[in-house]
């Protein structure tokens, strides 16, 4: 049921799709504009997003049927003095959460860096500065490379990375389908990466200190992932294998004493011919600290646009079913399917439908529906 009015939903509704229409107007004019490569040493691109979501929930504790919107924004600045060697930023700003903080659900409907996210970020007092770091590669052949990173990173960049469903702002936008929460991948504070790239194979270390969990604790994450590329008959493919961890600083159950955090995950993606392509992540968890859940298991297809002569459109089709940790909650489910429209090479309008269910062990389950629209323009 309503809690407010009809009238009342609709009204904030047109307000919200009308700024978001005129947000991609701005774009689609200012398109023939956007600047790439200023020089051969210096470089600008970004993200400018803006979705609206509504709820339609069955059993909500206390929440209601509404719309809510955001519109965030990355800006990243690329240095390379030489050849081997990298300077980059990258300033992010948003307004508003959508849905993120006023639905029921655990997992936030779009895993977007929005406005909650880009202020005292992992407690560190810092505002809008996402990353900022410098990288040297060193080349021993043509595909044999070492990259070394220091600075604020992303661990995110390194690890879990997934052709069909890893960029939240032109593919999936429920949390659950973009990474895999159970390994706990720590964005935006102090630390160094390892890439080797050797052919096929590939392998990526990550190390960062983060300013302060959700129990207001510094902690030290690592993780490793293992990569193995094909390109055969099928098409282009990625296997990958990760393992995370944390230091023991993180509150057990019972809230009595400090615990460490271990996962692991495997996240596959493969091309199945020119149209079709699939993946899949399964993941695990220790629950020796108090966690949500203790495994994933998603997975999904992509069809290219091409089968009906739109070649840059696609369909996103995802699924993920999380067992509970040992907290409250038993399983979550989440549906999501998605159409994109790709106009020109800068902008995407993304309609999106998504289906949530929390199960609890000794509490109301609150299920239902979310419908956004997105719109987004990279440079």
């Amino acid at each position: 049921m309503l809690q407010r009015g009809h009238s009342g939903i609709q009204r904030k509704s047109i307000k919200l799709l009308t700024a978001l229409y005129s947000i991609a107007v701005i774009l689609l004019l200012s398109a023939n504009a956007s600047a790439y490569d200023i020089n051969k040493k210096l470089a600008v691109s970004g993200v400018v997003a803006g979705a609206v979501q509504c709820q339609n929930l069955s059993n909500p504790p206390d929440s209601s049927n509404t719309c809510k919107g955001a519109a965030p924004f990355q800006l990243e600045v690329s240095l390379r003095p030489t050849t081997a060697d990298e300077f980059f930023f990258k300033l992010g700003f948003a307004a508003g959460n959508a849905l993120n903080g006023i639905t029921p659900f655990i997992i936030p409907p779009w895993a977007a860096v929005l406005e909650e996210d880009v202020k005292n970020i992992n407690g560190r007092n810092r505002d809008y500065l996402l990353a900022a770091w410098y990288k040297h590669t060193f080349s021993f052949s043509d595909d044999h490379t070492l990259g070394a990173t220091i600075g604020i990173i992303d661990s995110t960049s390194y690890l879990d990375e997934n052709a069909y469903a890893n960029d939240e702002y032109t593919q999936f936008m429920n949390a659950s389908l973009t990474n895999g929460p159970n390994v706990f991948l720590p964005s935006f504070d102090i630390g160094g990466a390892l890439e080797w790239n050797a052919g096929s194979w590939s392998l990526q270390g990550v190390l960062m200190d983060i300013g302060e969990n959700d129990d207001g604790n510094n902690f030290s994450f690592y993780g490793l992932q293992a990569g193995y590329s094909v390109n055969n008959s099928l098409g282009e493919g990625n296997y990958r294998f990760v393992i995370a961890g944390a230091s023991e600083d993180f509150l057990n159950p019972q809230g009595t004493q400090l615990e460490n955090r271990a996962g692991g995950l495997l996240s596959f993606d493969q091309e199945f011919g020119s149209i079709v392509g699939g993946w899949i992540r399964f993941g695990w968890q220790t629950t020796d600290a108090a966690v949500d859940y203790g495994a994933i298991y998603s997975g999904g297809i992509d069809i290219k646009g091409a089968g009906w002569g739109r070649n840059k459109d696609n369909i996103g089709l995802g699924y993920a079913y999380l067992n509970g940790g040992n907290l409250d909650v038993d399983t979550s489910q989440v549906a999501e399917a998605y159409y994109r429209w790709q106009l020109g090479d800068i902008f995407g309008l993304t309609a999106d439908f998504q289906y949530m269910k929390d199960d609890y062990e000794a509490k109301q389950n609150p299920s239902g529906w979310n419908f956004g629209l997105r719109a987004t323009a990279e440079f």
